[in-house]
C-alpha cells in the first residue's frame, strides 16, 4: 500500500461509532491514502447490533472489493453479522476483481475464512479504523499502528508471545482467528479445517466453560486433525483460560505458543492469514515467512 492509493472502509458487521469512524478515516488519510467510505457504513435497522440490512452491508463490501480503484478494504469494526453476508456475495464477480487486501479482526474472522475458501487470497488480521487502538482521541496506539503499517508492506517483525504451552517449531499456512466465529462455522459450507496449518485462536468475554465447549466442538468436528501448531492470542475478559486451553489442546501434541498480542486488547498486532507463517517457542515468536504458500502444504 503506497501513498496515493485508494482504500475503502465498510461495515460488514456491527455499527461503528461515528466519531471513532471519522477519526479512523482521518488517520488513514494521514498516511497519504484516499479513503472512500461505504454508502451504508453507518446504517441502522431493527436489529441494533447490525450496521444496516444484510443486503446493504454485502453490497458495500462487494462494491469496494470490485472497484478497480480500491487496493485495500478495511472493515470499520467487528461485533456481529459478517457470517450473514456469505451467501449474499457474488464470489465469481469478486474473484474476477483480482487479489486485494481485506483487513479486520474479531467478527471479521468469518470473512477471513470465506475469502480463503472462495478467493484464495491472504487477508490481514489486524486493527480496524473505528476501534480505540486506531481512533483514540489523542493518537493511535503506537505499537499497533506501526505494526499495521509494517504488515501492509509485509515488513512486520515477528509477534512475540510470553508463554509456551508446548515447545517446538512449526511452519504452515496461518489460519483461524476468533474462536467463537470458527466454532459457529462448523457444519456449514465454510467448515474449518486446520490440517497442515498453524491455527491462531483468540476471543473476548468468554468464560472458561464456553471456551471448553467451543474447542470441544471443533475437536469433535475434526477441525484440528493434522494441525501443525497453535498460536494463542489475547483472551480479554475470559478469566483464566489457560487451564482449559491446556486440557483441550495439549493432547494434540503440537507446538503451542501463547500470550501473543493479537486479537483484542492493547496492543493489537497484525498477522497475515492465508500466508505462510512459523511459530518458534524458543524465541516465543509468530513470524510471517512470505514464501510460496504451496511449500507449507
Amino acid at each position: 500500500m503506497r501513498q496515493g492509493d485508494t482504500v475503502a472502509v465498510v461495515s460488514p458487521s456491527g455499527p461503528p461509532n461515528a466519531i471513532l469512524l471519522r477519526r479512523g478515516v482521518e488517520r488513514l488519510e494521514g498516511l497519504g491514502l484516499k479513503v472512500v467510505v461505504g454508502e451504508h457504513v453507518l446504517g441502522r435497522q431493527e436489529l441494533p447490533y447490525l450496521a444496516g440490512a444484510d443486503a446493504a452491508r454485502a453490497a458495500d463490501l462487494q462494491a469496494a472489493w470490485c472497484d478497480p480503484a480500491v487496493s485495500t478494504v478495511f472493515c470499520a469494526r467487528g461485533g456481529y453479522g459478517a457470517a450473514r453476508l456469505l451467501g449474499l456475495l457474488d464470489w465469481a464477480a469478486m474473484r474476477a476483481a483480482g487479489p486485494k487486501t481485506l483487513i479486520g479482526s474479531s467478527d471479521i474472522t468469518a470473512l477471513h475464512h470465506a475469502f480463503a475458501v472462495e478467493l484464495g487470497v491472504p487477508t490481514l488480521h489486524g486493527p480496524m479504523p473505528a476501534c480505540d487502538v486506531i481512533a483514540d482521541e489523542k493518537r493511535p496506539e503506537p505499537r499497533t499502528w506501526e505494526h499495521l503499517r509494517a504488515a501492509l508492506d509485509r515488513q512486520a517483525p515477528p509477534v512475540i508471545g510470553d508463554l509456551v504451552l508446548s515447545p517446538g517449531r512449526a511452519e504452515g499456512v496461518l489460519t483461524g482467528g476468533n474462536l467463537s466465529l470458527l466454532a459457529s462455522m462448523c457444519g456449514t459450507r465454510y467448515h474449518p479445517s486446520f490440517a497442515g496449518k498453524i491455527v491462531l485462536l483468540e476471543d473476548i468475554g468468554e468464560e472458561p466453560y464456553r471456551i471448553d465447549r467451543m474447542l470441544t466442538q471443533l475437536l469433535q468436528a475434526g477441525a484440528f486433525n493434522g494441525v501443525r501448531g497453535i498460536a494463542l492470542g489475547s483472551w480479554v475478559g475470559c478469566e483464566d483460560p489457560y487451564p482449559v486451553l491446556k486440557d483441550r489442546l495439549l493432547p494434540l501434541g503440537v507446538p503451542i505458543l501463547a500470550g501473543l498480542p493479537v486479537g483484542h486488547g492493547t496492543p493489537q498486532m497484525s498477522v497475515w492469514l492465508g500466508a505462510l507463517g512459523a511459530i518458534d517457542t524458543e524465541s516465543c515468536s509468530l513470524a510471517g515467512l512470505f514464501r510460496n504458500e504451496e511449500q507449507a502444504r
